[in-house]
């Protein structure tokens, strides 16, 4: 666990060496409304960094007590339920929210009836039941947590209303009671808001409650598990790899950086008749097997005794600790996620960092080209008489009624600038999506069989990718336009001017693309030809409409921010060049008016130049120290290389 400190304390030290760069580039007037912007996304991905780990089982495979056993033994007792049976009946996530005090928050059941998913009710606090948890007592701390593991029994029709009953099931149709009710989960979701110091480090852990669930819960098949850093598959040790594991690890997990096997329960195969090196050879054979059924390396199968590993944990025994190899898990599981993630980190902040550093130092460069023709211009006028001084006043003053002329010119084609905005906002409307939405909802409503509802939603799809394209379209002509305007503009006044930045929607258009992949994994062709996974496919569009809309708010977010900031280069330099014009023409006519003395214009002059050269090696420095603390090693840096390609963020 020492790994994820090293990592939390690493972000802590990149953000203040980065705070008091930006510091400077404000006090000296050296950053404007696109680096702010750059600015605070590269602060906000520091301090909202998240590193998150999904445990997948079958129920009774101990799971849950695993995480109790990797995380929380230090509070001398189990901390999530965990008892014979299936204790987890709905996706628990346990995470640190400053924002929040220590508390459980419970999403009822009954909000599956709706068209929302769990990622919609999030920011909605009046959807959640909260109960306090108390921290100086484990257990009342572990009684309010039990909630997680409430059922409740309804009738069939309530719980197909929920997409929970399937009468075409035979499992499900076994599990009626005498009286026609059935039991379901209390609750949809569960968030526990726990101070642990690895949860405030940014570990975010997220308990499946059994293979049923990952087939019916949307938000754990198309949001939750794929996004999650690393993915645990927790096996039983006697029972190895069953038909349903298999199912569950082709369609929602499979084999790629950042998802092990774990084979849990290994104490079961602790015979007293045997040897140790027959034990272990046995424990071998069960790893290798495991590991071609689920087409992994060997040592991505990591056998243990999670409950061992507790007791061991707690009672001090050290020698039950190690025999339970859960040792090896934890070292395999940080060195490999945290490398890779701090090496997605660090490219990300290099690239900010960068932009911040480009955009300073074109500033710096048009003070000192300012500068330096002031200067000149002010040399040139040593032993020369009033007629000449006369001249020189009436050029500078022709040149800023030029560029005055210019800038009325470049209002019309900021005029031009703001329709086009207004069109590409109308591209990605949110009133237009949902218009889709309800289309596509009203055709699978129409159809009787499940396979007639793959058209609307791969026309969904296709809306929703055509809606990008068309803005990217859009982008490209504003960006053209602007380019232009940038290069007519500098010609014209002899300025250096620095193009717009460009923006890209391909990240959501490729996370269009992800969201599909999962939905057609989920739903292939085998599967749709029984009617009744028609709620199910319902039910499960409506997560997928979610996450569209999720998609569509970023890019509109992504191009608020750009719209915002892409001219504001060019707003800088015609400030400064502005100023710097009137400047001039101050400087020249008190010169004339013999008002100040030239040699002290062309010494102030001078003196601004060195202390202009001596803040950039100052900026430069802050600079070059932000570089030098992201590249800073820690301990385990160079692992899990291979992972990184994994990482990605949206």
């Amino acid at each position: 666990m020492q790994d994820l400190q090293q990592y939390g304390a690493w972000r802590a030290r990149v953000a203040n060496s980065l705070t008091g760069y930006a510091s400077a580039l404000r006090e000296a007037g050296l950053i404007e409304a696109a680096g702010e912007q750059v600015l605070a996304r590269a602060l906000g991905r520091l301090r909202d960094d998240r590193l998150s780990v999904a445990f997948v089982a079958e129920f009774s495979r101990g799971k849950t007590e695993l995480i109790n056993a990797l995380f929380f033994a230090d509070y001398g007792q189990r901390i999530l339920p965990s008892s014979a049976g299936r204790t987890t009946m709905c996706p628990t996530e346990l995470l640190w929210d400053a924002s929040l005090p220590p508390c459980l928050r419970l999403l009822p059941i009954d909000t599956r009836a709706g068209n929302l998913s769990t990622g919609d009710y999030r920011d909605d606090p009046a959807a959640w039941t909260v109960l306090p948890l108390d921290l100086d007592t484990p257990a009342n701390m572990h009684d309010t947590l039990r909630q997680v593991s409430q059922t409740r029994r309804v009738s069939t029709v309530e719980a197909q209303r929920y997409g929970l009953y399937d009468a075409h099931d035979p499992d499900l149709a076994a599990s009626l009671d005498a009286d026609g009710t059935i039991e379901i989960p209390r609750w949809r979701h569960a968030i526990i808001n726990l101070p642990h110091p690895l949860l405030k480090q940014g570990l975010v852990i997220l308990d499946t409650p059994g293979l049923n669930a990952i087939g019916t819960e949307p938000e754990l098949t198309l949001n939750l598990i794929p996004n999650a850093h690393a993915v645990l598959f927790v096996l039983a040790a006697e029972t190895g790899v069953t038909k349903s594991d298999i199912e569950v690890w082709r369609t929602h997990i499979g084999a790629g950086p950042g998802r092990l096997a774990v084979l849990n329960k290994i104490d079961a195969m602790w015979d007293e008749l045997k040897s140790p090196q027959a034990i272990d050879a046995e424990i071998a054979r069960q790893q290798h097997d495991v590991a071609r059924q689920l087409g992994l390396a060997a040592g991505q199968v990591y056998p243990v005794s999670a409950h061992k590993a507790l007791v061991g944990r707690i009672g001090g025994d050290m020698a039950l600790f190690e025999r339970s190899r859960l040792g090896a898990l934890e070292s395999a599981l940080f060195h490999e996620l945290i490398p890779a993630r701090r090496a997605i980190v660090e490219r990300q902040l290099h690239a900010d960092l960068n932009t911040l550093m480009a955009g300073q130092q074109t500033l710096v460069a048009t003070r000192l080209r300012e500068l330096v023709e002031q200067l000149q211009e002010l040399r040139s006028l040593r032993g020369k008489n009033q007629s000449v001084i006369a001249h020189m006043v009436r050029r500078v003053e022709a040149e800023k009624k030029e560029f005055d002329a210019g800038l009325f010119k470049l209002q019309g084609t900021r005029a031009v600038f703001t329709r086009l905005s207004t069109e590409l906002y109308t591209l990605l409307g949110m009133d237009v999506l949902q218009d889709r939405t309800e289309t596509v909802r009203a055709a699978m409503s129409a159809v009787r069989f499940a396979t007639g509802m793959r058209t609307p939603v791969r026309n969904y799809f296709d809306g929703a990718r055509a809606g990008l394209a068309e803005a990217s379209a859009k982008l490209d002509e504003i960006t053209s336009m602007m380019d232009a305007m940038h290069r007519k503009f500098a010609a014209e006044h002899g300025m250096s001017l620095s193009l717009p930045p460009a923006l890209s929607l391909a990240r959501h258009r490729d996370e269009i693309d992800a969201i599909e992949e999962l939905f057609s994994r989920q739903f292939g062709t085998a599967t749709l030809w029984m009617n009744s996974r028609a709620t199910l496919l319902e039910r499960f569009f409506d997560s997928i409409a979610s996450r569209v809309r999720r998609v569509y708010r970023a890019a509109n977010a992504d191009i608020e921010g750009w719209l915002k900031v892409a001219n504001a280069p060019l707003e800088a330099q015609i400030r400064q060049h502005r100023d710097n014009l009137r400047q001039r023409q101050a400087t020249v006519k008190r010169i004339h008016e013999a008002s100040d003395s030239l040699e002290q214009k062309i010494s102030a002059f001078e003196s601004g130049q060195a202390d202009l050269e001596v803040m950039r090696t100052r900026l430069g420095s802050l600079a070059t120290g932000v570089t030098d603390t992201l590249s800073a090693p820690f301990p385990n840096t160079a692992a899990a290389t291979s992972a990184e390609a994994h990482y990605t963020t949206a």
